[in-house]
C-alpha cells in the first residue's frame, strides 16, 4: 500500500472512531462543547443549538455533535472532581444560567492561580440567588458551578440584601464580621440595581433637600456643572431651578433675588419662594 493509501486509511479509521465517540460536556446557550479525542482537543456546535447544561453528547461529524441525553447529577460531580475548587459569592445574573460572581477569598484565588482577582462569569448555576456563597470549579478556561456552599453563613447573604433594599450607599455599609470581598459583592449587585445608578441617586439627593423645605420635584436634567431642577411648592406653584451639584447651592432660583441666589441651597429657596412676596 502507498503511503497516500496508508495516510487515507488511518483518516477513514480516526473520522470512524471520531463518530463513533460520546462524551460528558457543560454547554452554555449559543456555545460549543470540547472533548479530547486521540490526544486532541475537539471542538463541536451542539444540536440543538440552544441547549443549555450538562450533557451526553453523541460526535456526528467534524463540526457538530449531537445531545443523546443530560448528564444526571453523579456524573457532573465526577467531572468536576478533577479541577480545583473555589468558593464564590453570587452577584447577578449575565444571561441564561450564567452569573457573575466575586470570590470569597481574594488572597485565595491569587495563591492558586495566575490573572489577578476580578468579577467571575460562572457557567450553569443552577440555584442560589445574590450575595448566597457556592462552589465553583475553574478547569483553566471557564468557571463552572458545583452546588450551594452549605457552610456559609446565610445571615450575611440576609444582611446584604436588607441593606439592597434600604439602598444603602457602599460608603454606608457596615455590619460585624464584614469583609472587603463581601463589599466588592454588594457594590457589583447594586450597579445593577435602578435605585443606586447616579441618575436616581442624585434624583434622591434633591427630592430629599426639597423634601425637609416643603417641596416636590417634578424633574430634573444634567446640565454638566449644576442640574436644572423642575419642582414645586406645598401650594403647588412650579418653578425652575439652576443648582450646584456639589452642595446644592443656588446658581439662578428662576426669579429675581436681587442678585443673591448663592447665599441659598435648594433646602431654604423653598421657604423664599413661598414667601417672596
Amino acid at each position: 500500500m502507498t503511503n497516500i493509501g496508508k495516510l487515507l486509511e488511518q483518516l477513514a479509521r480516526e473520522e470512524q472512531q471520531l463518530r463513533s465517540t460520546q462524551f460528558l460536556a457543560p454547554c452554555v446557550k449559543g456555545g460549543r462543547v470540547r472533548t479530547r479525542v486521540g490526544g486532541m482537543v475537539c471542538t463541536f456546535a451542539p444540536q440543538p443549538r440552544q441547549f443549555e447544561g450538562w450533557g451526553i453528547f453523541q460526535v456526528q461529524t467534524a463540526r457538530i455533535a449531537a445531545l443523546v441525553e443530560e448528564a444526571d447529577v453523579f456524573q457532573v460531580a465526577e467531572y468536576l472532581e478533577r479541577f480545583p475548587r473555589f468558593r464564590l459569592r453570587l452577584a447577578y445574573r449575565l444571561r441564561g444560567q450564567t452569573w457573575l460572581a466575586y470570590p470569597v477569598s481574594e488572597a485565595d484565588v491569587r495563591q492558586r492561580i495566575s490573572g489577578g482577582v476580578r468579577p467571575i462569569p460562572v457557567h450553569l448555576v443552577t440555584e442560589g440567588s445574590a450575595f448566597e456563597v457556592i462552589a465553583a470549579r475553574f478547569d483553566g478556561q471557564a468557571w463552572w458551578f458545583d452546588q450551594i456552599d452549605r457552610r456559609a453563613d446565610p445571615e450575611v447573604a440576609d444582611l446584604l440584601k436588607a441593606q439592597l433594599t434600604q439602598l444603602t450607599e457602599i460608603e454606608a455599609l457596615r455590619f460585624p464580621g464584614i469583609t472587603p470581598e463581601m463589599r466588592v459583592a454588594y457594590d457589583l449587585v447594586s450597579q445593577q440595581t435602578e435605585g443606586f445608578s447616579p441618575f436616581h441617586r442624585d434624583g434622591r439627593r434633591l427630592k430629599d433637600a426639597l423634601q425637609v423645605g416643603g417641596g416636590e420635584l417634578q424633574q430634573f436634567q444634567d446640565r454638566g456643572e449644576y442640574w436644572m431642577v423642575e419642582w414645586t411648592t406645598a401650594e403647588g406653584d412650579r418653578h425652575t431651578s439652576a443648582i450646584a451639584k456639589n452642595d446644592l447651592t443656588v446658581i439662578s432660583s428662576g426669579i429675581c433675588l436681587s442678585g443673591r441666589d448663592r447665599d441659598f441651597d435648594l433646602q431654604s429657596l423653598v421657604g423664599v419662594m413661598e414667601n417672596r412676596d
